[in-house]
């Protein structure tokens, strides 16, 4: 037998025959093979599936993970064995040049073909750089700066030898009670989609065989955010015409944005497990919107059907995963112990199975690894680049953009540089919980900032007390924070979740604060010293208390490495806060689910004429939110003129330009996020009383001002209709451009079909 290095070799031989295009033409020749790669790694991939045995073939569908993380609650630690026996194609919690690198030379040098491995792990906000959570970084309205984050991220990550990440999470989610809205972009479709869009650039560049590019994966497939109640993994129960109005857009559009991958999510939809979804997966993914990649379960999904009661058994499980479209098993190892049988009793046929072989091995190729197994394991590259000055400094830049003044009563904030500070609570010096969940191999104890640390920096005044834990009942600080608060001209006070409350398998049906620390707010606002409190969370927060006992409340979501500095900047005004919510932030947990584009009800409570008893509202709470989508405050103001239309009739073929004045009419230089809503006055099914439709964020110096044009397009009023597709209709449209949802319509216009 010949060694495993020459076999390996000779395949790269037989391969590039067979192609009729050799590696040496590919380093001659880089731009010829980019516009000819799709079928030249067509031709390779179909010669390396002539070579295989069906157990190599069913070994491409799996994916396992090393004992390395752990992110689930499976491991089996005889992946090496299965690695040996080319079994695996995929690995996910391996991370490392050097890990990487010998994984890879047992799987190029070891087994009989010499297939590359597929590294993947959770690079969610960052890799060792850690920027804010993705809920936070979308609170920047920022698509250049979401598409500089995913970009340092691919470059950390693909440094310490990753190829794929399992990001951007990119289900809309509307109920702050599910741990993980904390991964998306919030509760808007529109908005979801422009951020998703931004990351999946980021992550995979404009050419995967780079070196420093990564597989996006959209996940979780599909609305997952939806889950009843807010508990993770619960049922999803919702109409066609909401799957498709809310739920799917965003996923459509990332497969026209490229992305190489989805994942399947854990979730039921209408009865049927995703996992098991061949309405998902096939009809609407593969035959409607075209996606060529490969679907990837998420962790153990196949073996949960049984649980859900939808398959007999394991065997069965990956007979129903595997015929409605998912082409690898995550961790599960249904596909790897069972499909053989399955294909020999006729339940799965190989020739799908080829199918799903291709996908993957195409993927392979496109990234290059077939060319350099090891082109992602460089120690030296690693140590350069990964938590390099300059990516900490974008993280910082990134944190500060997403940071959202909520409340700053008498100009509170900005703090005097001479300011004698009381800094108290339970996240004040804490390195731990900034970085929020799923950090990757981000460092929790040593390479964040913390507030404290960022206000030494500055050679602020300041002193500090802890004051109590961030739950629990211990307040044996108290007395000091309330000595350190009478001396001090301001407190700032750092409350908040830690990174467990948040995230996934984190659902709460309490989001208020712990009460040790309301206790702590409580007791400090006696002090009558000007009070600020500064938020690090992953959800929105019941803030009913801290509103009352505030002067100002910063939201700065876990930020991330640099977020100690990013704060302070934002205290201090060295930034001035821009970030506008992305989600609503509700006045009790009994309004929740509660969103601005909700529809209205045959009795509205702000109906006219109506009785006021028997109008749709609550007795006890009103229906308004504490903070809506869109708002954010800044340290200066912002004068919004009267919009203008170029024209009040849509059709088809036209297009309205919406345009309007904003000056800057306060004492400090700023950003603003202008947004502009639509309302369908009357459709063939009843539609959301507003939604967003466009947004711009400018930079205004003071007593600056600028106009802004909003295109309206015929694309911009569509809708799905269950039966009919996604259509426009003939009728009356409002619109406002403002600077955050909680606005009055200005303006109105028509569309007309020109079509006869």
């Amino acid at each position: 037998m010949l060694p495993k290095k020459i076999t390996y070799l000779l395949i790269l031989g037989i391969l590039a025959i067979f192609s009729g295009f050799t590696y040496s033409q590919y380093s001659s020749n880089k731009k010829s093979y980019s516009n000819n790669i799709d079928g030249e790694v067509n031709r390779k991939v179909d010669s390396l599936l002539v070579l295989m045995t069906l157990e190599e073939k069913i070994g491409q569908t799996v994916l396992y993970t090393t004992e390395y993380d752990v992110t689930g609650p499976v491991v089996d630690k005889n992946y090496l064995n299965y690695l040996r026996d080319g079994r695996l194609g995929a690995m996910f919690n391996a991370t490392g040049s050097a890990f990487t690198r010998k994984l890879q030379k047992i799987a190029v040098e070891e087994t009989r073909l010499g297939i590359p491995l597929l590294f993947g792990y959770d690079v969610i906000h960052g890799y060792k750089t850690i920027f804010p959570i993705p809920m936070g970084e979308a609170s920047s309205w920022d698509l250049e700066l979401v598409e500089k984050s995913a970009r340092v991220s691919a470059i950390e990550a693909s440094a310490e030898g990753l190829h794929w990440t399992f990001a951007p999470m990119v289900d809309v989610a509307r109920d702050p009670r599910w741990g993980r809205i904390a991964e998306g972009a919030g509760e808007d479709t529109y908005l979801c989609t422009k951020i998703s869009e931004a990351r999946v650039r980021g992550f995979q560049g404009e050419d995967l065989s780079s070196d420093n590019t990564i597989l996006a994966c959209a996940k979780h497939y599909a609305a997952y955010g939806a889950a009843q109640a807010g508990r993770d993994y619960h049922t999803v129960d919702i109409s066609e015409n909401t799957l498709r109005n809310v739920y799917l857009p965003p996923f459509e559009a990332l497969t026209k944005q490229g992305v190489a991958t989805f994942m399947t999510s854990f979730n039921e939809v209408n009865g049927v497990p995703a996992t098991g979804n061949k309405y998902l997966l096939k009809d609407i993914l593969r035959e409607e919107w075209n996606f060529d990649g490969f679907v990837v379960t998420d962790y153990t999904s196949i073996n949960e059907m049984v649980n859900h009661g939808y398959a007999e058994d394991l065997k069965h499980a990956g007979e129903l995963a595997f015929n409605s479209g998912v082409d690898m098993d995550m961790q599960g190892g249904v596909y790897l112990n069972e499909m053989a049988k399955s294909i020999n009793e006729g339940k799965i046929s190989e020739e799908q199975l080829d199918e799903s072989v291709r996908s993957i091995l195409k993927l392979k190729f496109k990234l290059g690894l077939f060319d350099d197994p090891y082109k992602y394991c460089h120690e030296d590259t690693e140590k350069e680049i990964v938590l390099s000055q300059k990516n900490l400094d974008i993280a910082r830049e990134v944190a500060q953009r997403s940071i959202v003044l909520l409340q700053n009563k008498k100009g509170t904030l900005p703090l005097k540089s001479d300011s004698k500070i009381a800094l108290i609570g339970p996240l004040a010096d804490d390195q731990y919980h900034i970085v929020g969940n799923w950090i990757a191999r981000g460092d929790r104890n040593g390479s964040a900032v913390s507030v404290r640390e960022a206000l030494v920096a500055r050679n602020s005044k300041f002193d500090y007390e802890k004051g109590c834990e961030i739950s629990g009942d211990n307040l044996t600080g108290l007395n000091n924070a309330i000595k350190i608060a009478n001396a001090s001209d301001v407190v700032v006070m750092v409350m908040g979740e830690s990174e467990r409350m948040s995230g996934e398998a984190a659902s709460r049906t309490n989001i208020k604060l712990p009460t040790v620390q309301q206790d702590l707010i409580r007791e400090i606002r006696k002090t009558g010293k000007p009070l600020v409190i500064v938020l690090m969370n992953g959800r929105p927060l019941d803030l009913r208390f801290e509103s009352e006992q505030a002067d100002a409340i910063v939201e700065a979501w876990f930020p991330g490495t640099s977020g100690g500095h990013a704060i302070t900047d934002v205290l201090f005004g060295d930034y001035n806060p821009s970030g506008k919510l992305t989600v609503t932030f509700p006045m009790t947990i009994g309004q929740i689910p509660i969103f601005y584009n909700m529809k209205n009800t045959g009795r509205p409570a702000d109906i006219e004429g109506a009785n006021e008893r028997y109008t749709s509202k609550y007795i006890d709470a009103p229906n308004k939110p504490m903070y809506p989508f869109g708002y954010g405050l800044s340290y200066t103001t912002f004068d919004y003129g009267e919009v203008n239309l170029d024209n009040n009739t849509l059709t088809e073929n036209t297009i309205i330009m919406a345009s309007i004045e904003i000056t800057n009419t306060g004492k400090f230089d700023g950003e603003e996020i202008v947004q502009l809503y639509i309302k369908d006055m009357v459709g063939s099914i009843t539609r959301p009383v507003k939604e967003l439709k466009g947004f711009q964020k400018i930079f205004l110096k003071k007593g600056e001002s600028k106009t802004l044009t909003f295109e309206i397009s015929a694309e911009d009023l569509k809708f799905y209709k269950n039966g009919a597709g996604y259509i426009n209709e003939e009728g009356d449209y409002r619109l406002f451009i403002a600077g955050s949802s909680d606005h009055e319509f200005t303006n109105s216009f028509s569309f007309k079909s020109s079509q006869i």
